[in-house]
């Protein structure tokens, strides 16, 4: 089970003097950011699409292997609410084209308030199984947010499409199923219950590890991003995560040494 380690986002202020050397320009905060770790989900494609040199312009900043998880458009999640997904998909990966071969999955967050719709998302995952990305199909993880996907006719609509049903946790725990539904896993940790909010326990981390080594024990790529971006928590955890996983002799990627983070 090789696992890629990073956070949600990189362009925190309060990560300075933690993560990137003090005085060094935000400009090039995606460069370092690129050194010490091995892949990044990009979050600020959900708020606004860039254009496709800006996708093209972060390709020429990180180094060959690093992956760029990008995160589904809301208009396509939030606005259309996964209706009519031709357009709004083929814009999305016209621009991350420009990625080339940094492109990880696309990552389509669902509102808390959408119910279950197995046959637009069957649609929608449709509209992405029309792309491919440096000659391979598109990764697709969805991380639906309403109890009533977790039907077994969603997890049906996932596992033929490849589509990975996003685990997600918060403060410890799953608030997802533990469905394996892919070739591959994606996980997001976005708040820990740890006495340095919102950090997370090493035991806390060590679960996680179970749980993803008991549905992917083979040789299976999973994603994992720490979304607790505040008080630099998702430095700190990505980098003790990955050491604990290197420990229990595990591929953890390109991650910071957890003891020479500054502040941590």
């Amino acid at each position: 089970m090789p696992l890629l380690v990073g956070t949600s986002g990189w362009q925190y202020r309060e990560w300075a003097g933690v993560l990137y050397p003090p005085g060094l320009p935000q400009r090039r905060w995606l460069e370092h950011y690129a050194s010490q770790f091995g892949t990044v989900e990009n979050d600020g494609t959900f708020y606004r699409l860039p254009a496709d040199r800006t996708f093209a312009d972060w390709r020429a900043r990180t180094p060959a292997g690093f992956v760029m998880a990008i995160k589904a458009s809301r208009f396509l999640t939030h606005v259309k609410r996964l209706r009519d997904p031709d357009e709004p998909v083929e814009r999305l990966m016209r621009a991350a084209a420009g990625l080339g071969d940094r492109l990880g999955p696309v990552l389509l967050q669902l509102p808390p308030n959408l119910r279950a719709d197995a046959e637009r998302l069957d649609a929608c995952l449709a509209a992405f199984a029309r792309h491919s990305n440096d000659g391979m199909p598109v990764r697709v993880a969805v991380e639906p947010r309403h109890p009533s996907w977790w039907t077994d006719e969603v997890r049906q609509v996932l596992t033929s499409r490849d589509a990975a049903l996003c685990w997600a946790d918060r403060r410890g725990r799953p608030v997802t199923p533990l469905w394996r539904t892919a070739e591959w896993g994606y996980l997001r940790l976005h708040e820990g219950a740890a006495r340095q909010w919102p950090r997370y326990g090493r035991r806390a981390l060590g679960s996680w590890l179970d749980r993803l080594a008991l549905a992917w024990p083979d040789r299976a790529q999973v994603y994992v991003y720490f979304n607790n971006d505040q008080n630099a928590a998702a430095v700190a955890d990505a980098a003790a995560f990955a050491a604990i996983a290197r420990r229990r002799g595990l591929d953890a990627g390109r991650t910071p040494q957890a003891d020479r983070l500054a502040g941590t």
